[in-house]
């Protein structure tokens, strides 16, 4: 019995070792300045990038930040922007789904865009990742826009606006669903207004805006 156990053990190291081998080492160019928006749930939040059509920011991420305590979590709530500036960091480690402790100064507002300095050096916890999509191989801009799906629960969802080339926009907006939900749709032009997207939803349940950015993709 203990010969079959310690078989049993052996494989399942060779198999880990395997795994660990097999990953690919970080790409050093997505290390850099990774900016993020922090939003909010009830008592959940969510970080996401400021993705770029270039490196070291061409891949969109979100995900799921640990909450530090409840003036953290108020500030976000009771805030209508709250943004981060990492220390430098390897983007990719987020594309494959790291748990990533971070030192970030945190601002309300855009902190590239006249922000004021809330906390500086605050050490974050990005736990789980939600979402990560490469931006490449984009669709022309268009006035049709799709939306890649976040599953929080039975009924909550986030949806993520599939960045299209330049012009475009990024959009997330949370939806605790009461009926049908369409992931593509036609609207008035190829960047809309945060709005008019809104009202794209309207007739799938609860909605709370996330986060609508339009200048940095014109």
């Amino acid at each position: 019995m203990k010969v079959i156990l310690l078989l049993i053990t052996l494989i399942f190291t060779c198999v880990a070792s395997a795994d660990e081998q097999q990953a690919p080492p970080l790409n050093p160019a997505y290390k850099g300045e990774h900016g993020m928006v922090l939003m909010n749930r009830g008592s959940r939040i969510y970080a996401s990038n400021f993705p770029s059509y270039g490196l070291p920011n061409d891949i969109h991420v979100v995900y799921r930040l640990e909450n530090p305590d409840v003036a953290f979590l108020s500030l976000i709530r009771d805030s209508k922007l709250i943004t981060i500036k990492p220390e430098p960091f390897n983007l990719q480690r987020l594309e494959r789904g790291e748990e990533v402790t971070i030192m970030a100064d945190v601002y309300e507002g855009h902190y590239a865009r006249d922000g004021r300095l809330v906390y500086p050096q605050r050490q974050l916890v990005l736990s789980d990742k939600l979402f990560a999509r490469k931006l490449s191989k984009l669709e022309p801009a268009s006035q049709w826009h799709e939306y890649d799906v976040i599953e929080i629960n039975k009924t909550e969802r986030i949806y993520v606006h599939k960045i299209q080339q330049r012009p475009s926009f990024n959009h997330l907006i949370f939806v605790d669903l009461t009926g049908a939900c369409l992931q593509k749709f036609r609207a008035s032009k190829r960047v809309p207004s945060a709005g008019e997207l809104a009202y794209k939803f309207i007739n799938c349940g609860t909605l709370k805006q996330l986060f609508y950015d339009a200048e940095s993709y014109m």
